[in-house]
């Protein structure tokens, strides 16, 4: 009886062995534990690239008004095209209107006259700037036009063809004046005054 039950227990010993070689036998392999393998996903690089800007446009309102000074005298002067903004393209014909009143500090009696006005266009694009158009002037025999106020001065100059890869074009203005020394004074103090306006070009950019 005794060596039923001693036999007994080993085989119950031997089962119990087996099973837990059976369940230690179901780990994880060596090579599945980490060890060099690469096992995390590769995260995906994110690449940002920043939106166009807008070109910035002096006449997107369809006029503008600056003030310039030069010595003593103070001017203000408004610009305006004819033109829409949405036809301003790289080949048509953009005429740029510009009216002028002055003022002079102190006010004695003296006279200021506009001697030359002159615009010159430089086209552009975000990366370079193309070859100036020739300049415009517009003279006056001696003394000048004059543009104390009441009195003012208006002229329109045109900017041509532009390349077709420009963008804007960049209108550089002079202004040169002649300031009487005394109300009755034969005699002028000259005076230079100058302003820039960035106008954009539409459908400007193409490379085709």
């Amino acid at each position: 009886m005794r060596s039923t039950v001693r036999k007994g227990r080993i085989a119950l010993g031997a089962m119990v062995g087996l099973m837990m070689f059976a369940v230690s036998g179901c780990g994880v392999p060596p090579w599945a534990q980490g060890g060099n393998a690469d096992s995390a996903s590769p995260t995906p690089t994110q690449v940002f690239t920043s939106a166009p800007q807008p070109v910035a446009n002096d006449l997107s309102s369809g006029s503008t008004q600056r003030t310039v000074t030069a010595g003593a005298v103070s001017a203000t002067v408004n610009y305006w095209s004819t033109l829409s903004m949405d036809k301003w393209s790289p080949t048509a014909l953009k005429p740029v209107s510009l009216s002028m009143v002055t003022t002079v500090t102190p006010d004695d009696g003296q006279k200021v006259y506009l001697q030359r006005a002159t615009m010159t266009a430089v086209p552009g694009n975000e990366t370079q700037s193309f070859a100036p158009l020739a300049a415009q002037t517009d003279q006056s025999n001696a003394p000048g036009y004059l543009v104390l106020s009441p009195y003012s001065y208006s002229q329109t100059f045109n900017v041509g063809e532009v390349p077709a890869e420009a963008t804007f074009v960049t209108l550089q203005f002079t202004y040169e004046y002649l300031v009487q020394a005394t109300p009755t004074s034969e005699e002028y103090a000259k005076q230079t005054a100058s302003d820039t306006l960035t106008v954009a070009i539409a459908g400007g950019g193409s490379t085709g």
